[in-house]
């Protein structure tokens, strides 16, 4: 009797749980389903590649084990991304993940929009003293678009819950209207379809799209500084969708007169409506944050309250990097075969975690005394170029090489999440971020004096870090 690609999966959990401990099996393996099974293979659908990769090296072998005793004959366990999971946001960090990304309905072929993240609903923002004012505006927004707050411009640093905020609007007006004309975007993107539609001859078909709608929503306003054939198309969508009384949605990691290089024709109409900040959150917000993060993916018994309150007491900079650390605390728990706790959390984020005044909390960990710019700098120095030209645009191999190890680089000793990477190598996206880090985890694999001077490089600013003073 053949068994199904279920039934087969369920036999292995079977045995699985038996082996594992229960935050482990629970994290990694019970979020999984069978695909298909053909030629003794049983393809097994995660919600991510992390999830993916991390199975396949920690758990497909374990797994492939137990198949000739529980089913009778050997299998090969592999697991990869669920199709209708792959088109997901980048920043849905935890390892459990939600229904797929909600896109704009089939009706809104005028309008261009990227996928909405469906976490980002007013229902699963947690609102704190830092965020207050920002949250109360975008709901009035949403209940009354284009009416109150418009344009609505939110800003603050990265990671905070500009992106959620904006988007909860959409979701809002979507579920009141699921007909609505809207356009989700990044300033780099109207930048690219601008210049695309020159190119092709296509301006009226730009600009139908682009005015027509009944929600605009730029992302990181900020990017269009220097742009002023940019700056001029936008002011006349923005006059254009003002004008017809519909709702402008924008964020900027600064409020708009701080914003070098942008028009004053641009700074005064972001200002007509509501100008909102979103701060970084104190103690008490940080641990809602992270319990409502917990509770929307199941981890409240694998995550204690002590666990959560110990992250939030000193993970400090941003919402993102809370949420880092309990990827890392995930993985570093299954990785040990460890319960978690406070102990096994001071030991998994020793690189996170400081004091208010910047020295370490463990003597033996040294102070982070390197930033974005410095490794620019260092990596700018060892291959010949300037920091400038690991930020600019230019795409030739001299600068695309050092750009992509230092982005590996800021990665690997910062931790820092895309975005904020992309961000700060010229406003590149994240698809492009990840792209860089695979060519170089490539390349050092295969080329040992590729590999032996990006270790130099590391080994410099590891210097650094630990002494305060860059080697000669």
């Amino acid at each position: 009797m053949s068994l199904s690609p279920a039934e087969l999966w369920e036999r292995l959990l079977t045995r699985a749980r038996q082996v594992l401990p229960e935050q482990t099996y629970r994290t990694w393996l019970e979020p999984a389903e069978p695909l298909s099974f053909a030629d003794h293979t049983l393809v097994v659908g995660v919600p991510d590649q992390f999830a993916a990769d991390w199975n396949d090296s920690k758990h497909a072998e374990l797994l492939g084990s137990f198949a000739p005793v529980a089913v009778g004959h050997p299998v090969r366990v592999q697991f990869r991304i669920s199709e209708e999971r792959a088109k997901r946001a980048q920043l849905d960090i935890f390892v459990q993940q939600p229904p797929p990304q909600v896109a704009p309905p089939a009706q809104q072929k005028s309008a261009i929009s990227a996928p909405l993240n469906p976490r980002y609903t007013f229902d699963q923002f947690v609102i704190g003293k830092s965020n207050d004012v920002a949250a109360a505006a975008a709901q009035a927004a949403a209940q009354a678009p284009g009416k109150v707050y418009n344009p609505l411009f939110i800003y603050g640093e990265t990671g905070l819950g500009k992106t959620h905020l904006m988007q909860a609007i959409a979701h809002e007006l979507l579920r009141r209207t699921p007909t609505l004309r809207l356009a989700f975007v990044g300033t780099e993107q109207f930048t690219n379809d601008f210049v695309g539609a020159i190119q092709s001859g296509q301006m009226h078909d730009f600009r139908r799209r682009y005015r027509e709608i009944d929600l605009l929503l730029v992302d990181d306003v900020q990017f269009l500084k220097g742009k002023e054939s940019t700056q001029e198309e936008f002011f006349h969508t923005f006059n254009a969708i003002y004008e017809a009384g519909r709702q402008i949605v924008l964020t900027s990691d600064r409020p708009p007169k701080e914003i070098p290089g942008l028009e004053s024709r641009l700074v005064s109409r972001f200002e007509w409506g509501m100008v909102a900040n979103v701060d970084s959150p104190d103690l008490e917000h940080r641990i809602a944050i992270l319990k409502k993060k917990a509770s929307l993916d199941h981890l409240e018994l694998t995550i204690p309250d002590e666990v959560i309150e110990f992250i939030a007491t000193h993970v400090k900079s941003s919402v993102r990097e809370l949420e880092g650390s309990i990827i890392k605390l995930l993985a570093y728990a299954s990785l040990k075969h460890r319960e978690i706790s406070v102990e096994l959390a001071r030991e998994a984020l020793r690189d996170k975690l400081k004091t208010s005044g910047g020295a370490s909390d463990f003597p033996d960990v040294p102070p982070t005394s390197i930033t974005v710019a410095t490794i620019q700098q260092v990596v700018a120095r060892e291959w010949g170029v300037t920091p400038d030209g690991l930020r600019s645009k230019t795409r030739t191999k001299q600068l695309t090489v050092p750009r992509q190890v230092a982005m590996h680089l800021c990665r690997e000793l910062l931790a820092l999440q895309l975005v904020e990477i992309g961000s700060a190598f010229g406003g590149r996206d994240h698809s492009t971020v990840i792209h860089s880090l695979n060519v170089v985890s490539e390349d050092m694999a295969q080329d040992g004096e590729f590999a032996g001077r990006v270790g130099k490089v590391r080994g410099m600013l590891e210097t650094l870090r630990a002494t305060g003073t860059l080697p000669t």
